[in-house]
């Protein structure tokens, strides 16, 4: 039986074509896809054909993008006990070895062995059925949608972020970006009860969007110093919790300077280019701890949790829906209009609410 899928044919250009529809194996489900978002990663192998090490080669065009996704199980496979026909769930997009150290000690993001959803060679999720691990795939409760078990695997790289920070009521965390990521970090950090969330970005409509989401201070990097302007509101201590989730060297540059003595700078974002300078004479003056964040470990649970609780609004994020007939002009519409499109996500079933 067949089913369609979106594939990358080559760089800039995607088209709906039909495969193989999968059948579950061994502690596998089969479910039937209701959303995918677009990722950062995704619109960089789809119009650069690489994201940092990750290159599309041509074994493996075409190519299926997409890794962030949530629908309903329509099958089981033998072995499967927790989850059934009918179950609503989002997919952790990694599948690890489960045997090396990093596995071994639950730390198992940095698993050197994973196979991770549209990361070459591993083809993602831009189709209709996909057959996955029972473990995971995590049940979402009645209450929380597809659309919201779609966007929770970028929810949980701001909840890892706002774990490595250890997050809590005494904080006054700053954020620099106000791109996806940082607007799920400032979802999270506000879930742990942050005392005050400053966010920074160069885009008057993204700050205009933190604030909606629960930012109590923006500060506009186009319009003004924002270094200057961070220790100008602190009285010249700094945050003692600093969030980089822009991915430029630029921001990642700042952080020493806008954390407080003795705080914690968390780096969340990706810069395109591996060195550039970074004052370590002032780190070692102010004694911060540094941490940094690939991807996300154990997430789903809380970030799931806090959706079903009301404390995280993760829709927020989702700007921009699009059919699945239209799926080049989302991946088009998410590279070059970053502006406006915080999240794209793709609706793969129509019937779906």
């Amino acid at each position: 039986m067949k089913m369609r899928a979106a594939y990358m044919k080559q760089v800039g250009k995607m088209e709906i074509g039909e495969v193989e529809k999968p059948s579950p194996k061994a502690k596998e489900v089969l479910v039937k896809l209701d959303y995918v978002g677009v990722c950062g990663s995704d619109g960089h192998y789809f119009h650069n054909g690489r994201c940092g090490s990750y290159v599309v080669t041509d074994d493996c065009k075409p190519f299926i993008l997409g890794h962030e996704c949530a629908g309903v199980v329509v099958e089981v496979g033998e072995g499967v006990t927790d989850l059934k026909v009918g179950d609503k769930v989002a997919l952790e997009p990694g599948i690890t070895c489960g045997e090396c150290e990093f596995c071994k000690s639950g730390r198992y993001n940095l698993c050197p062995d994973v196979v991770f959803l549209a990361t070459p060679p591993v083809q993602g999720c831009n189709m209709e059925y996909i057959a996955f691990p029972e473990n995971m795939c995590f049940k979402l409760p009645e209450n929380v949608s597809t659309l919201e078990g779609a966007l929770v695997e970028p929810l949980s790289v701001g909840v890892h972020a706002a774990n490595q920070g250890d997050i809590n009521e005494n904080d006054d965390v700053l954020i620099l970006g106000a791109g996806c990521i940082g607007l799920v970090t400032l979802l999270a950090c506000k879930a742990k009860g942050a005392k005050s969330v400053t966010i920074v970005d160069l885009e008057e409509s993204h700050l205009k969007k933190a604030l909606e989401m629960g930012a109590d201070y923006v500060i506009n990097a186009k319009e003004v110093n924002a270094v200057e302007e961070g220790l100008k509101r602190t009285n010249g201590a700094g945050y003692n919790k600093v969030l980089e989730t822009a991915g430029s060297k630029y921001t990642i540059a700042q952080t020493p300077y806008l954390v407080k003595r003795g705080g914690t700078i968390v780096l969340v974002g990706i810069a395109a280019e591996a060195e550039f300078p970074f004052n370590f004479g002032l780190i070692m003056d102010k004694e911060p701890t540094i941490k940094t964040v690939f991807r996300y470990r154990y997430t789903y649970p809380q970030a799931i949790a806090d959706i079903a609780a009301g404390k995280i609004d993760v829709k927020t994020i989702a700007t921009h829906k699009y059919d699945f007939e239209d799926i080049q002009k989302a991946y088009d519409d998410a590279y070059t209009d970053k502006t406006n499109v915080i999240k794209a996500v793709i609706k793969i079933n129509k019937d779906a609410e």
